[in-house]
């Protein structure tokens, strides 16, 4: 069986734009660093107010993608507003990532209150997708792809404000202080959920990333967790890392 060369780095949303807005920062940082990083929309996140279809809204995740420097996206077949934890949906994504062979995974880490409850059930997917794709004799359910054991499994989080890590995750910040216009660029580029009129999403996201910077103590972050304590032989390297 052929498959395609590896990603490092697989990023879900439930939605075109939440990896943008939740780790878009993290993605360009990663990409500049030379890692193959992919995306995953579980739905095309439409219909919406201001779209004139699902058309327009994948030629926007597309030019997001291009400016992050992602190297493969793809959006799932499931219904927007309608998104519920399945054992369809979770083969699907477990499917991409036996296909894909990710080293990290990247999901949503908590519910949006007020927001979609599509997030809450993505939250409960990702994590499912990730443990069926390590799952042995199952040949039939996955095309007979090969099991993938993903090593890492991170989420990241969609708040308005700085996010209160759920219990049981370890926090960490990743320094985005040099790729938060990118991000910016990036969930620009959605143009028909972020109008003229919603331009005030910008200097949030702008800010939340300085908040976070500044309590992690670097210019802009992003808030990632991790259901394992972080552990590490190189106190130094994690102290002081590279600038």
């Amino acid at each position: 069986m052929h498959l395609p060369e590896p990603l490092d780095v697989i990023a879900v949303g439930a939605h075109p734009d939440d990896v943008e807005i939740g780790c878009g920062g993290t993605l360009a940082l990663l990409t500049a660093q030379g890692r193959r990083v992919g995306i995953v929309d579980l739905t095309d996140g439409e219909p919406t107010p201001r779209s004139s279809g699902p058309e327009e809204r994948l030629a926007e995740a597309a030019a997001a993608a291009k400016v992050l420097g992602v190297v493969h996206r793809e959006t799932l077949p499931f219904p927007n507003r309608r998104l519920f934890d399945s054992f369809e949906v979770r083969v699907a994504l477990a499917t991409i990532f036996r296909r894909w062979r990710p080293k990290v995974v990247l999901g949503l880490g908590d519910k949006t209150p007020l927001a979609s409850p599509d997030h809450a059930q993505a939250v409960a997917i990702t994590e499912a997708a990730v443990f069926y794709s390590r799952l042995s004799k199952w040949d039939d359910t996955f095309a007979g792809l090969p099991v993938h054991t993903v090593p890492q499994f991170l989420t990241y989080f969609l708040f308005a404000g700085v996010p209160s890590v759920p219990h049981g995750h370890w926090p960490f910040v990743v320094d985005i202080a040099g790729h938060l216009e990118t991000k910016l660029e990036a969930i620009a580029c959605y143009k028909s959920q972020f109008p003229a009129e919603k331009a005030h999403v910008f200097p949030r996201v702008r800010a939340m990333a300085e908040t976070v910077g500044t309590m992690a103590g670097c210019g802009a972050g992003e808030v990632l967790a991790s259901s394992r304590m972080p552990c590490t032989t190189d106190l130094f390297g994690l102290l002081f890392p590279p600038a």
